[in-house]
């Protein structure tokens, strides 16, 4: 009996060091969440008696993919971009971990700078950089115009996103270097050492040993990089919605339908992610 009473006080002690949290999180967190899907489904009208809101059932929805042009180009634009620049920032986070992961002078130096944009960089910052031209290369500017010149394409087009978005798309590399550093950091050295006995090279080691062993850090960094790139204040689709948050034709009823329809696409994202990953995982285990 005395058993249980301690369990009891142990389980309501917890409890009470965790509910702040709780009640934040009701309060702040899901009560909005569900306000909004309400609130989607609403003609909302913000007037002096207050709030007055018209069940107007999937009018927003429609008047989203029927007639709002800028909201399906932005969404497009969104899911096109995260596709190019997810890939990207995990290539590139995995390169520069396994460079500072090697026992090189002012190590601890150059982790503090690639760490840095993730401390200072806010969507205010990044939009003055851009203004001013910091986030090109200059002497990608003559290729640029050359590629403009060109004509339209999906490469032409693949190839201005990268050189005109290539610096802002590094520096959201921060907290993945950090990722695969830690778990570079935790491969048993043994492992490489009985390759190296085994005549395995350089090249070898990595794709048999050090990548598989990475997988899962590799799915961390990608649902982490597509959630970052996807709450980023400067993504259009963030923007677009903010706008008509505002706007007297439109408002808080279709604003909340919008984010709500942006939800479920980067939830679906999410899924298909998950998914493809599971299935390389298993194919992977199968051939080991």
């Amino acid at each position: 009996m005395k058993r249980i009473k301690l369990k009891t006080k142990n389980s309501l002690v917890g409890l009470m060091f965790v509910s702040p949290w709780i009640i934040g999180f009701l309060i702040f967190s899901a009560f909005p969440f569900f306000y909004s899907l309400f609130l989607s489904f609403q003609e909302v009208k913000i007037t002096t008696e207050g709030i007055i809101t018209e069940y107007v059932k999937l009018a927003n929805y429609r008047y989203a993919f029927s007639v709002d042009a800028v909201f399906v180009e932005d969404l497009v634009s969104y899911i096109w971009r995260l596709l190019i620049s997810v890939p990207i920032i995990t290539v590139f986070s995995l390169i520069i971990a396994l460079l500072l992961n090697r026992k090189v002078k002012f190590r601890g130096f150059f982790r503090t700078i690639f760490f840095l944009p993730v401390i200072i960089s806010s969507g205010p910052v990044i939009q003055e950089l851009i203004d001013q031209g910091a986030t090109t290369i200059p002497a990608l500017q003559a290729f640029e115009e050359f590629l403009r010149r060109s004509g339209d394409g999906v490469f032409i087009s693949l190839f201005l996103f990268l050189t005109t978005n290539l610096i802002v798309l590094l520096w959201f590399s921060g907290v993945q270097i950090l990722i695969f550093l830690a778990a570079l950091q935790k491969l048993n050295r043994s492992v490489y050492e009985a390759a190296m006995v085994d005549g395995a090279s350089g090249w070898e080691t990595f794709w048999k040993i050090t990548l598989p062993s990475l997988t899962p850090m590799i799915f961390v960094n990608v649902i982490y990089t597509i959630v970052n790139l996807s709450v980023f204040s400067l993504n259009p689709v963030i923007n677009h919605i903010q706008v008509n948050m505002f706007k007297v034709e439109t408002g808080f009823g279709y604003a909340s339908s919008l984010s709500w329809i942006y939800f479920i696409v980067i939830a679906l994202i999410l899924l298909i992610v998950v998914g493809i990953m599971i299935l390389l995982g298993r194919r992977t285990s199968v051939n080991s």
